[in-house]
């Protein structure tokens, strides 16, 4: 009877159009609202500033509506700007994925996935003292000559500063030149050392230095000559890990007057998305561009090869559903 007057009066034939019309309209609606929008702020390392800018582009090409904010600094200033003086930071990322693990966890992140590798560098300049000369296998009595400047970053602020300090110690032995890493402590006074590797740069283009331990990746995306180091000593092969962790430093921990005992191992970049962050929506798809094949390429393209297996510490199970899923099909 129902079925009869239904098609009668002709509305079954009209209604169910109009709620499918209805639904669409609202799932559209929902799927503009859901795209990510909003200011997205960023605290990275400083070896991350060229290729986050070109990432942060492509990115913003995509979701338009997100006005990407971006600072670089020592990967453990950035860490301390959110503990210490609890600047609101929606994603961290780092030359050294034990920074977050160390200083982050658990309060101000949960997770953080590993992402890129890199390895140590001798950066100079084409007039350098003894430019013409040195290599990578007599760049220890180079730089210990009369007159011959170099720096690094400092190791309490960034990872390149104690990763330098780890270099140096597995040059000693590998070098057979015991009391090598003392000499070259030595020999770099406190205003060659600054709280960020990118920070020496003028100091070398200036000609106040003559030598900078910094990054491979950053000596390439910038076209300076550098001087490539032993895989026994760049902190670059997977394969030299238990070798790497014969070198150790001691920085500072959480908090004042502990001290973290950082060992030597292959070069691991990492990022969260911080617990209390303004904007994860936005974080959580920035993480997953970067973690994607157009991310990954840019990665690669910069000098910071994408690391593989993924590696995730912390708390996995607190990823969100869309990069656990980015991160099983990225390979």
């Amino acid at each position: 009877m129902q079925s009869k007057l239904l098609k009668k009066t002709g509305h079954h034939s009209f209604i169910l159009p109009a709620i499918a019309i209805i639904t669409w309209l609202l799932s559209g609606a929902s799927a503009a609202m859901a795209k990510p929008h909003g200011e997205l702020i960023i605290f990275h390392a400083g070896s991350l500033a060229i290729p986050f800018a070109q990432i942060s582009t492509a990115f913003t090409r995509k979701y338009p509506q997100v006005h990407i904010l971006r600072e670089a600094a020592g990967s453990r200033t950035c860490a301390r700007k959110i503990i210490d003086l609890g600047k609101p930071c929606d994603i961290m990322a780092s030359a050294d994925y034990t920074v977050i693990d160390n200083l982050l966890m658990p309060n101000f992140a949960s997770w953080d996935i590993a992402f890129a590798t890199n390895e140590m560098a001798i950066m100079y300049r084409p007039d350098s003292k003894y430019a013409g000369e040195i290599n990578e296998k007599n760049w220890p009595e180079i730089l210990l000559r009369k007159g011959v400047r170099y720096g690094h970053s400092a190791p309490n602020t960034d990872p390149c500063g104690y990763r330098s300090q780890l270099v140096w110690q597995l040059a000693e032995n590998y070098y057979g030149r015991p009391g090598l890493y003392e000499k070259l402590k030595k020999s770099c006074p406190l205003q060659n050392i600054r709280p960020k590797e990118t920070d020496l740069m003028a100091l070398l283009e200036s000609g106040e230095l003559d030598y900078l331990f910094i990054y491979r990746s950053i000596c390439e995306q910038h076209h300076m000559p550098f001087i490539a180091l032993p895989d026994a000593i760049n902190l670059k092969s997977a394969a030299m890990a238990e070798y790497y962790a014969r070198a150790s430093i001691k920085i500072s921990g959480k908090k004042p007057g502990e001290y973290i005992l950082k060992k030597g191992k292959p070069m691991v970049y990492g990022i969260t998305v911080c617990t209390h962050a303004p904007n994860p929506q936005a974080a959580t798809a920035f993480v997953q561009f970067l973690i994607g094949p157009e991310g990954q390429a840019i990665m690669n393209k910069n000098g910071q090869p994408p690391l593989w297996p993924v590696r995730v510490s912390g708390n996995a199970k607190l990823l969100p559903d869309v990069l656990k899923s980015a991160l099983q099909t990225t390979h």
